[in-house]
């Protein structure tokens, strides 16, 4: 073992390089040999071997049979460097959601970015938070849920008319962009709503930058990108976001006009 090694040494030499990162994470799940190392990290046998000394040296790795498995200081450093990635990224997400808040000037609550479960829209999932926030919907049934929204779609249409069914009553605040969209795409969905005595909708003479929903005791939170697509969806029963949500909704439905006077004028 090198009796020089650090923990920050340690912490750089792993972070230089991200086969060595692949290469401890696929010992970590089972023993290999280097040419299988080989073929999972998509490296040479050359820096595969290179790779492994340096593993050695440092006690994370020992061979036995021609395999080589993690030791237990291997299994640690292997954990807890992956804690700190998990870490950096749900702080890079959060970050990422306060500063799209802040972006519109939804002046949320700095203290309360990390009161709650973040869900975020990545490459590999796209629609995370419309399918969460299509969730939550559903989830709303038989309960009050009031939501205000820049953005209509059809999943969002069919969750809510599904809460509607099963008891929900739902008050919703649009804007002006979105009524016009609703009327010319979702014309049932538009007439419910002006029917319908358990939902009540409302239209904001200004744009919607921004979204939050309550049902229950859950307040969230949404944060949408540049092209209005949601990004992140913080949903918490924190107090604080709690009652900075019911400030909104209750600031947004004063301000608006009823959907029925808004089609009349249309």
């Amino acid at each position: 073992m090198r009796s020089d090694e650090d923990g920050h040494g340690g912490a750089q030499y792993l972070a230089g390089s991200a086969v060595r990162v692949a290469m401890l994470r696929a010992l970590r799940e089972d023993p290999r040999r280097p040419a299988g190392l080989t073929a999972t990290v998509d490296a040479t046998r050359t820096t595969v071997q290179r790779i492994l000394s340096g593993f050695r040296e440092r006690d994370w790795v020992v061979k036995r049979g021609g395999a080589y498995r993690v030791t237990p200081t291997g299994k640690r450093v292997h954990d807890a460097y992956e804690a700190l990635l998990d870490e950096v990224e749900l702080a890079e997400r959060r970050g990422q959601f306060a500063a799209d808040l802040e972006r519109v000037g939804a002046d949320f609550p700095t203290e309360a970015v990390d009161a709650g479960e973040l869900t975020v829209t990545t490459d590999r999932n796209p629609l995370a938070a419309v399918d969460r926030l299509t969730e939550l919907l559903r989830e709303g049934a038989g309960s009050t849920i009031r939501a205000v929204s820049p953005i209509v779609i059809q999943q969002f249409n069919e969750a809510a008319a599904g809460a509607l069914d099963d008891g929900a009553s739902v008050t919703l605040v649009i804007d002006r962009d979105v009524v016009e969209e609703s009327i010319s795409t979702f014309g049932p969905a538009t007439d419910r709503a002006l029917q319908d005595d358990d939902a009540v909708v409302y239209v904001s003479p200004e744009p919607i930058r921004y979204g939050v929903f309550r049902y229950d005791d859950i307040a969230c939170v949404t944060a949408y990108d540049r092209r209005n697509n949601p990004r992140c969806v913080l949903e918490s029963t924190d107090r604080t976001v709690v009652d900075w949500v019911d400030e909104r909704l209750d600031s947004f439905i004063a301000e608006a006009d009823p959907l029925a006077s808004v089609v009349e004028r249309a």
